[in-house]
């Protein structure tokens, strides 16, 4: 095989990409769109064949939720919600490491979980300060918990993004079909958590009063913002549930519909001044470095797909399984969840799913391999929480503890990681197989 031979020459880019994104050795963004650069002058695509590997609608969602989440940042709900939850379990520790971790889940389903550990870890460090307890086991919880809920649902998690985009699969698919499994792997979480820490925290009855006297509606700064924001969010999630189904419209599309509804209502009314500004800080708080890294690597993979790479490796899965398709469903499961323990999911799951798509004509069309996608999902999304780098809502919690000064180490978190992973995946596995194979 020649070193100029496009299969060989995507491997290497894929590689490469792999590596500086493990490594962190370059910025993940700059890498993938290096990488793309490089499948289109070394002649393995063409520059419209990369561009129009592109899922917009992966994009669009995505920044559409970012849009919607930082303008209803502003109102202060993230904070009351928090309060509030002090305030319900009576500021008590092992109480509130339930209660955080509860709504880390549910806001994870229904904001991503990216940016639900970006609002809720400032807050929870803030509470453990105030409490005297030490915030490793709160943030350990939240890491689990942003991955665990975000399976759940179409936005959860930035795999189930591109799953769904490339299938079709809607947000009422994922809620029937991971709903169930989330709930119960949810329940054992809380009862393993708790045994862990949760039964061995105490404090003191001045730190619990001292909590309990913070007001939750004064966190709320901006209650008409609250309204048009809570209104705006019902409306996108109606449209997640029914759009697709009676009207044929794509997530991303109503993602940034409803962005750009919010921002109408937030600067209505305000001078032109004014106005531009609020929307120009709205556009600030966009994490660009993820909508190109998505960009860049939409490219990348199909190089390998042009080149026949991916085509192979389906070729192959099939082959080692003797084209047994609950083995090839187990296989799916396991393998993403190893890989995505200590592989960013993102990437990994970007290059799996034209893999998946491959094998459509062995087994019967796009119905009969949508258990394979359930398999993919919980092995991406659940082995995320293997290691620190598994997926981006880890890194993020390290960072701010890091800041906090209660730094979350490599090794420590991978021996509480490892085996609660594990798991999760057990009962994932005894899902999939009793429910689809």
């Amino acid at each position: 095989m020649s070193i100029t031979d496009p299969f060989l020459l995507s491997c290497l880019i894929m590689g490469l990409v792999y590596f500086f994104i493990i490594t962190e050795k370059m910025n993940q963004a700059i890498i993938a769109l290096v990488g793309a650069c490089l499948t289109i002058y070394l002649g393995i695509q063409t520059q419209h064949a990369a561009i129009e590997a592109i899922d917009f609608n992966t994009i669009f969602l995505l920044i559409g939720m970012m849009m919607i989440v930082t303008v209803m940042k502003r109102s202060g709900v993230f904070q009351f919600v928090a309060i509030m939850a002090a305030r319900i379990v009576r500021a008590h520790p092992r109480g509130l490491l339930i209660v955080l971790s509860l709504i880390t889940a549910v806001f994870s389903a229904f904001l991503d979980n990216v940016t639900t550990v970006m609002l809720i870890v400032p807050i929870t460090l803030l509470l453990t300060e105030q409490l005297k307890q030490k915030p490793y086991p709160f943030l350990i919880a939240q890491i689990f918990f942003s991955n665990i809920g975000g399976t759940s649902t179409l936005i959860g998690d930035p795999p189930n993004i591109l799953i769904g985009s490339a299938v079709g699969l809607s947000f009422m698919d994922f809620l029937v079909n991971m709903g169930p499994i989330i709930v119960v792997i949810t329940i054992t979480m809380l009862l393993v958590f708790d045994l862990l820490w949760g039964r061995h925290m105490t404090t003191s009855l001045r730190a619990r009063a001292h909590l309990l006297r913070y007001d939750p509606y004064e966190a709320l700064e901006d209650k008409p913002l609250l309204y048009k924001s809570l209104f705006v969010l019902a409306l996108v999630i109606a449209g997640f549930i029914l759009g697709h189904s009676l009207f044929g419209f794509e997530t991303g599309m109503i993602a940034l519909s409803g962005a750009c509804l919010l921002l109408i209502l937030d600067s209505f009314g305000l001078k032109r001044e004014e106005r531009n500004q609020r929307v120009q800080k709205t556009f600030e708080h966009v994490e660009w470095e993820t909508i190109f890294f998505f960009m860049g690597l939409f490219m990348v993979v199909s190089a390998l797909e042009h080149s026949g790479v991916l085509k192979l490796v389906a070729d192959q899965i099939i082959h080692i399984t003797n084209g047994d398709f609950k083995m090839t469903a187990l296989v799916i499961l396991w393998v993403s969840t190893i890989f995505s323990a200590f592989v960013n999911n993102i990437p990994f799951v970007a290059t799996l799913i034209p893999v998946i798509q491959g094998m459509e004509a062995g087994f019967g069309g796009a119905e009969a391999i949508e258990p394979l996608w359930w398999s993919l999902i919980l092995g991406a999304c659940l082995g995320g929480n293997g290691s620190l780098v598994g997926a981006s809502a880890n890194v993020i919690v390290a960072a701010y503890a890091q800041r906090a000064g209660q730094p979350i180490s490599f090794v420590g978190f991978l021996a509480h990681g490892l085996p609660l992973m594990f798991l999760t995946i057990i009962i994932s596995t005894t899902y999939i197989w009793f429910f689809y194979l």
